[in-house]
């Protein structure tokens, strides 16, 4: 470890580049900033004809991602709003096939792969049926609304064989991957506690989408919208803005800090935490939500074959007075820190001085006359003339992505590689849970004043 360490600092401040897991590094001529490439490619172009279930704000987000990748055609869509199957014709043409039933499109032998971007209550049922219907499943973030219902998509994949990928891109993203690499070369010392946040200002940040004035029982099918929820008559903001309460989504848990913890996990190679203790609270956004909208929590990750002990605390806060929207992780270990945005990532180290020091805020200057004498002698022939004590600081090194970097896409190339070549999948439904439970463990933690235990290994709560 120590050899590595060594390794990274002088090429990190010379012209070599760091060699990575998951990118090719190009460096200026001072060295202080290294741009990232990533190395993620499209594996053979086999036609891959993809079905997309939920066309809300995050279907077309991943749906015109996916289109990206050559080879992959959009052959039908789902939704339970008129609207956006009209919009989708408009869209992606007239010929597209639509319907407001997912069971008709994936009764379609055609189409090999499904995008489940529906509200969160419906990920488990849509992904298990789409397997078992012989579909490959990219299923959006959080895997599950509820913990207990995770397993049942694990043992599915396993049955199946089929594909299956969680939509958090960060598992893929080329600052994580390279962030991971240097945090095992040792360049920040041993790792004890992560620092990760999100925070927003403003009412889209919040999820108070738009809702569209032809909004009805008649242009919405609001009762299959509500699943296993309880039965209530239609309402326009809780199909459009169903993150806002706890039937159909996870709130700022499961949509955010379910982000952060795939960014923890794939950097450091942990299943998870073993204790999740969490403070909630609707502080600003009182429009009927239920779901809140400040979330402080603490985790607790403990030694094991794969790394050491450390904590991670994380937020959320979606009524930041600040107003810079900022979203960023802080790995701090005992010689450095990097400090990660969304595509970048900036490392700073230290070196201590191995010398002791003495004066200052120490118990030196309580000492008598006499004894400061003594022990400045003592000092003297102990140590030599060198001045011990504190520590210097390294230059630091930014890493980033080139611009118009989209990780997403990384994210489907990974996706469609494993339909293709059968190549490893990351972020499969293990990890997916893995990520999800302790995310949604916070929101269990605020409603019952306690901390929750969860076996990461066994992916079950205590």
């Amino acid at each position: 470890m120590k050899n590595q360490r060594r390794d990274f600092l002088k090429k990190a401040s010379g012209s070599l580049a760091l060699a990575s897991i998951g990118a090719g590094i190009t460096t200026s001529a001072s060295a202080k900033s290294i741009e990232l490439q990533s190395q993620i490619k499209t594996s053979a172009n086999d036609k891959i004809l993809i079905g997309l279930i939920g066309a809300g704000i995050i279907g077309h987000y991943d749906t015109d991602t996916a289109l990206l990748v050559e080879g992959v055609e959009l052959v039908a869509a789902c939704d339970l709003y008129q609207g956006r199957i009209e919009y989708a014709k408009e869209k992606w043409g007239k010929d597209l096939f639509t319907t407001m039933d997912y069971r008709e499109l994936l009764a379609r032998p055609d189409i090999d792969a499904v995008l489940i971007c529906t509200p969160d209550h419906w990920h488990q049922r849509i992904a298990i049926d789409a397997m078992k219907a012989g579909k490959h499943v990219y299923c959006e973030k959080p895997m599950v609304q509820r913990i207990e219902d995770g397993q049942a998509i694990i043992d599915t994949q396993k049955a199946t064989g089929k594909v299956f990928q969680v939509g958090s891109q960060r598992a893929s993203s080329v600052a994580i991957l390279e962030a991971k690499k240097v945090l095992q070369s040792g360049a920040i010392g041993d790792l004890t506690f992560i620092s990760a946040y999100c925070d927003r200002t403003d009412s889209n940040g919040a999820w108070n989408y738009s809702i569209p004035t032809d909004a009805s029982p008649e242009t919405v099918d609001f009762d299959t919208f509500l699943g296993y929820a309880p039965k209530i008559p239609f309402d326009a903001k809780r199909f459009f803005r169903w993150r806002n309460y706890k039937e159909y989504g996870t709130g700022a848990a499961g949509d955010l800090i379910v982000h952060l913890l795939t960014s923890v996990h794939t950097i450091t190679d942990s299943h998870g935490p073993t204790k999740i203790f969490s403070a909630g609270d609707l502080k600003y956004w009182k429009d009927g939500r239920d779901a809140y909208d400040v979330i402080n929590a603490i985790m607790t990750y403990p030694k094991n074959e794969r790394h050491d002990s450390f904590q991670v605390t994380t937020r959320v806060n979606l009524c930041d007075g600040e107003g810079k929207g900022e979203f960023g992780m802080k790995f701090v270990g005992t010689d450095g820190v990097i400090t990660i945005g969304w595509n970048d990532f900036t490392v700073k180290t230290l070196k201590r001085n191995p010398i002791p020091g003495y004066g200052g805020y120490d118990s030196f200057t309580s000492f008598s006359a006499k004894e400061k004498k003594d022990f400045e002698k003592w000092y003297k022939e102990t140590y030599g003339t060198s001045k011990g004590g504190g520590y210097s600081q390294n230059e630091p090194t930014s890493f980033e992505a080139p611009k118009g970097y989209d990780d997403r896409l990384d994210h489907f190339i990974v996706f469609f590689n494993g339909i293709r070549e059968g190549s490893p999948i990351l972020e499969d439904a293990s990890f997916g849970l893995r990520t999800a439970a302790p995310s949604l463990a916070c929101n269990m933690s605020i409603a019952q004043e306690k901390p929750i235990l969860w076996d990461p290994e066994g992916m079950k709560l205590i």
